[in-house]
């Protein structure tokens, strides 16, 4: 036995082309309006497959909708021997018609690449991607109209933003430990040097201001009546140099 010939949900282009205005509009009714932030790779390892100094230059606004209606999913919060971590995963679904004509038609990527950042302005938080689905809804009618997009809540670790949305861009100014970004600069756009060639650094330029969780001058504090971190030559007489 056959399929009935007169009917064929896999060739009708116009039935296919409502289906997915259907799934827009719905999403335009009950998503939230988002930005999508592609990740620029700059020095990639081969051997192991991450870059350790990307980019975030330009941010998309996209609407997508939230598939995870009870809440954040993943691991939640718990207690690893690097401190406390966050694992919360939620999933997001864009149209994929959507994604080509507000992100593809600007870019040159075909689909949403995981690593690249979804920024949810209802709690202001930055989400990673960690995969994407294609088989969101299997073939409807003989097309896939969605994304379903796994994400993760974002760990900066000194990536360089310059999107131009102040919400955004402000993670790396709050968050970065690295000294460049908090050095003086002449009017030349150059950073000032001082007689040692350091650089001259912000004034709240300080671990214990950033790092809420660094207990650097607490621990050198500590140990300084038990420990001696004076350098000392073995081979001498008098145990200095």
């Amino acid at each position: 036995m056959a399929t009935n010939f007169y009917f064929n949900n896999f060739q009708n282009s116009q039935e296919q082309l409502l289906i997915e205005n259907l799934i827009i509009e719905s999403i335009k009714i009950y998503g939230q309006d988002m930005f999508y932030v592609p990740r620029v790779i700059k020095n990639k390892d081969d051997i192991y497959g991450a870059d350790d100094i990307s980019e975030y230059n330009r941010a998309y606004p996209v609407e997508l909708y939230i598939k995870s209606v009870d809440g954040f999913t993943g691991d939640g919060n718990f207690m690893s021997k690097f401190g406390l971590e966050i694992r919360d995963q939620v999933v997001f679904s864009i149209a994929q018609r959507v994604f080509y004509e507000e992100v593809g038609m600007d870019s040159t990527l075909v689909r949403p690449n995981e690593g690249d950042l979804i920024y949810f302005p209802l709690n202001n938080k930055l989400f990673k991607i960690m995969f994407v689905n294609k088989f969101e809804m299997f073939y409807q009618l003989g097309a896939l109209q969605t994304w379903e997009l796994t994400c993760e809540l974002f760990d900066y670790s000194s990536e360089k933003f310059n999107t131009g949305i102040a919400e955004i861009d402000s993670i790396q100014k709050n968050l970065s430990l690295n000294v460049f970004d908090w050095a003086l600069l002449n009017e030349d756009g150059e950073r000032i040097l001082d007689e040692n060639s350091d650089y001259i650094v912000l004034e709240n330029f300080t671990l214990e201001e950033i790092d809420d969780l660094s207990d650097n001058r607490f621990i050198q504090n500590e140990t300084d009546d038990f420990l001696d971190f004076t350098e000392k030559d073995p081979f001498s007489e008098n145990g200095t140099y």
